[in-house]
This record gives C-alpha cells, structure tokens and sequence, in this order.
C-alpha cells in the first residue's frame, strides 16, 4: 500500500507518546472485534468449520515464515537506507515501533508520520530521518505503481470482486482504483523528479499550486514539504547504484511478502493452484485501496468488514471466509499491537530515559 509523503515529527516527546498510549488499543482492539463477531454472528453454520480438522500445516509454517522473512526484510531495508547508522537492535526497534504506531493511528497516515521522531530518538538527526524516511516511501509508492499493470494482466476482471456484488460498487471500485492509482503515479514522478533532479523547482510548483484559494490552507505544509525535498535531494544524491539497488530488491520483497500472506493463510484451507494464488495476490492490491481511505485506527472494522467481499469467493463457506478475517488479523494487526505494547516500554526506556553518564572518579 502505498505511504504518504513522511510530515515533520511530533512537537515534543509527550505528544509522541501520547499519540501512541495504549489507551488507544481500545477502540480499534472493539471495533475490530465486534465485526468479526458480527460476522460469525450472521454466518455461522454447524459443520462448516470442518476445514480446520483438515488443515494443511505447511501452508501456515509458510505463512509464518513469510512474516518473519518480512519483518527481517524491513529491518534490512531501514538500516541499509540509514545507510548502517542503526544496529540491528536500534533497527529492530524502529520497525516494532512504526508498526505499532500504524496500528494505533490511522490507515491513511500509518506509521510513516512518526518515523522520522522515531529515527531522531535514536540518533538520526531530523533533515538525515527526513530523507531515509522519504526513500522508504518513494520506493513503496514505486513498487505499487509497476506492480498495478502487472496484476492487472494477470488478474484481468478478477481483479474485482464482482461476484455477488452490484455492478455500480464494482465500477465505483473501479474508478477509486484508477484515481488512486493515477494519484500514486504523479506522486512517485514528483518525488522522483524533486529528489534527482530540481527540488527547488517542485518547491516552487506546490506552493503556487496551493497558493489557489481552495488549497491556500495547506500552502504552509506544502511548503514544508518542499524543504524536506530540497534536503533529501541534498543527502541523497551522492548515494551509489548500490545503495539503490539493495534498497529497491528489498522494497520488493518485504510488500511481495505482505501482499502473499492472505494467500498462504488461504491455501491452508482451501486447495489452491498457482493461478488462484496469483490471483488472490492481485486482488491483495485492490483491498488496500479501501484500507487507504480508511480513518480508523490501523483500518480496524473496514479490513475485518471488507475481507469477505474480496476474498469470500475463495474460501467456500462464510463461517470460514469469518474464521479466516479473524486469522489474518491476528497475524497482521493484534500480534503487532502485542509486539508493540512489548517493545514500546523498553524501547522508551532506552531512548527517552537514558541515565546521566557516571562521574569520574579520581
């Protein structure tokens, strides 16, 4: 899913923390669940769960080994982007704690708001954060927009979920996908353009852009945006094919990996070939424009409520299609609240609290 450009950081560092309290768990943790039960609620049919006595455990191995695979592919990915400024540890760390925050806050701002705070808490000075946060979403935004014509030949009409549903959701469906994926493109070409080429130029073009009476509003963050342009033009310029190329394999592998997951959690269940497998994937693009608009913490209730319209038609019955929603979440949302509730207080601890050096002693 695409990320939105990274915004300058928190004021302080109790707005931080107050952004990410757990008292903020409450509502997504409700909603999330109350949707789900709502769907057992509606669907549930004895004997349809048998499924589950006939699981394929290597599917599930596979599934968590492409979680673990993708979480140590992020880990890679932002400390070589940091260009080796992270340990592992400070890296692991910063992952846990992004993740978290996209969780906490919601799906169209995700964890990027926060990233460059977290990156200055470990000792990135802000511009430098900035510019690594803003590769990060430059090169996502950069694999969505060459992964859509790819999906869209191999998935075709199943890119939609146009069974069982009405012809005018599917053309709305339709038109919101082309929107966004426009939208992406001309932003990814902005970016490209601003980092390698003339940041002063795109400055220039956002404010007058936002200097019309219906955008005047947003001109001051416009503006700001166009700094942070001009200075990770600045930064990274000097960077090596090498350092692109290690950045980009792994920007592909670790969304490769996340869009998989909903697949591999399926196949589990369900006999799957390779087409049907590719065709889940594709149709992963389309559910996470709904995530996109979503204000909800982390897309809580929307992900749960709109998983069985693009991927019921897969799973059989919907007692399993509910079963399967309540599954993906907790591999892809609750065990990220858990981990983060985990490594939040220690991670606090270690760069909030940090002891006064000793005094020398004679």
């Amino acid at each position: 899913m695409p990320n939105p450009l990274p915004s300058a950081p928190p004021d302080n560092d109790a707005h931080f923390l107050q952004r990410l309290r757990p008292s903020r768990l409450i509502l997504p943790v409700v909603l999330g669940l109350a949707v789900v039960g709502f769907l057992f609620y509606r669907s549930y049919q004895p004997g349809d769960l048998a499924p589950l006595a006939h699981a394929d455990w290597r599917w599930l191995l596979v599934a968590g080994l492409v979680l673990v695979a993708r979480d140590f592919g992020y880990i890679y990915r932002i400390r070589h982007i940091a260009e080796a400024e992270l340990t592992y540890r400070q890296a692991l760390d910063v992952i846990m704690i992004w993740e978290f925050a996209s969780c906490v806050l919601p799906s169209g701002q995700g964890g990027t708001g926060v990233a460059p705070f977290i990156l200055e808490k470990e000792g990135i000075p802000l511009g430098k954060g900035l510019a690594y946060i803003m590769v990060t979403a430059l090169l996502d935004n950069l694999y969505y927009v060459l992964m859509v014509p790819l999906v869209v030949l191999v998935a075709g009409a199943g890119l939609y979920p146009h069974e069982a549903l009405q012809t005018s959701f599917v053309a709305t469906l339709r038109v919101a996908f082309g929107v966004s994926y426009l939208f992406v493109t001309l932003y990814a070409g902005l970016m490209l353009y601003a980092i390698f080429i003339n940041p002063r130029a795109v400055r220039r073009l956002l404010v007058r852009l936002f200097s019309v009476r219906l955008l005047r509003r947003w001109r001051r963050l416009a503006y700001r945006h166009g700094q942070e342009m001009v200075r990770a033009s600045v930064q990274l310029r000097g960077n090596g094919p090498r350092y692109w190329w290690h950045a980009a394999v792994s920007t592909v592998f670790v969304w490769t990996a996340r869009y998989a997951i909903i697949g591999c959690l399926i196949a589990a269940f369900v006999p799957m070939n390779a087409t049907t497998f590719l065709l889940i994937f594709a149709r992963n693009i389309t559910y996470k424009v709904i995530l996109l608009v979503a204000i909800t913490p982390g897309g809580a209730g929307i992900a749960e409520g709109a998983f069985p319209t693009f991927f019921g038609s897969f799973i059989g019955t919907a007692t399993m299609t509910s079963f399967l929603v309540f599954l993906y979440r907790i591999v892809t949302y609750y065990l990220y609240l858990g981990l983060g509730l985990l490594f939040l207080p220690r991670w606090v601890a270690r760069v909030f609290l940090k002891r006064p050096p000793a005094p020398a002693t004679a």
